[in-house]
């Protein structure tokens, strides 16, 4: 039980809370548009289940891929593999139980088959982010890509298609997720620079890193303003709580600066956690109500 408790402690389960409001509104979404489907119990348990597995399998490969990049980096030291706390065999082990725990999970969905078959390119896609920053910059836009499949992949599963709708959270989901990895990439500029690795702090620097993340963010709520265009049932709720995730954004831009990184932190998590909570919540109050 410690060792699980670690485990959860080394993917940061807590942060599920980026990726799932947007599947869950996804679902939302597929199940009230037109032509009206089927609503399963268990598919929103292959929801939740395949988000939470294919979660842990991206944080626990990161953390194999990275573990000597990690010991050198200060800030990250301490971080479960370098400092020994867990060992190598045991985290290689949950990243297999959990690779295994999403195909699994992919068969709730059938007859559907296009979740199982994806199963293994999508966790191709979403663990090769890792080896990313080893030779591009654009490492932050992978992740943010690895995130989008969240309400696409959440679409496929229920309709069998791909449709608008899921295209424009997802790419919200995308530049949201690329602005703020950003921003917490700043910590490490020096680092990466030092070492070799690709970023966009590394780059540019943090001033125009902070800059870029600032125009992803203005095009995640230019999305989700489009979204509201493409599904009429989000309504004012949507919009009023929309009109806040913006106020969310720019009060994330105004806390860290280039000569103040001291609450990246505080941006990173509590305020995205509030992002995506937040758009769960005024979307399907709308599109159910």
């Amino acid at each position: 039980m410690n060792r699980l408790r670690l485990t959860l402690e080394m993917i940061r389960f807590s942060h599920t809370v980026f990726a799932l409001p947007f599947a869950l509104l996804a679902a939302v979404m597929a199940w009230t548009s037109e032509p009206a489907i089927e609503w399963r119990w268990r598919d929103l348990v292959g929801i939740v289940l395949c988000m939470v597995t294919a979660r842990s399998v991206a944080m626990a490969f990161n953390r194999i891929a990275d573990r000597r990049i990690d010991a050198a980096n200060p800030r990250t030291a301490g971080r479960h593999l370098p400092a020994g706390t867990l060992s190598l065999g045991w985290v290689v082990g949950f990243c297999l139980a959990s690779a295994i725990g999403f195909v699994a999970s992919t068969a709730l969905f059938l007859p559907n088959r296009w979740p199982l078959i994806l199963a293994v390119p999508v966790l191709l896609f979403v663990c090769g982010y890792s080896y990313a920053k080893r030779f591009t910059a654009y490492a932050h836009f992978w992740l943010g890509a690895a995130l989008m499949l969240a309400p696409v992949a959440t679409w496929l599963a229920l309709r069998g298609t791909v449709e608008a709708p899921a295209l424009l959270l997802g790419g919200a989901v995308l530049f949201w997720v690329a602005g703020f990895d950003m921003i917490y990439a700043c910590q490490d500029h020096a680092f990466d620079s030092q070492a070799g690795l690709h970023s966009m702090p590394a780059w540019l620097g943090v001033a125009t890193t902070l800059r870029l993340a600032a125009v992803s963010h203005a095009v995640t709520v230019a999305l989700l303003v489009a979204l509201a265009w493409e599904v009429p049932a989000l309504r004012w709720i949507y919009g009023s709580g929309l009109a806040l995730v913006a106020v969310l954004l720019a009060y994330e831009h105004w806390i860290v600066r280039p000569d103040d990184l001291t609450r990246v932190n505080v941006a990173f998590f509590n305020l995205n956690a509030l992002v995506s909570l937040g758009l769960l919540a005024v979307g399907s109050i709308d599109l159910l109500w």
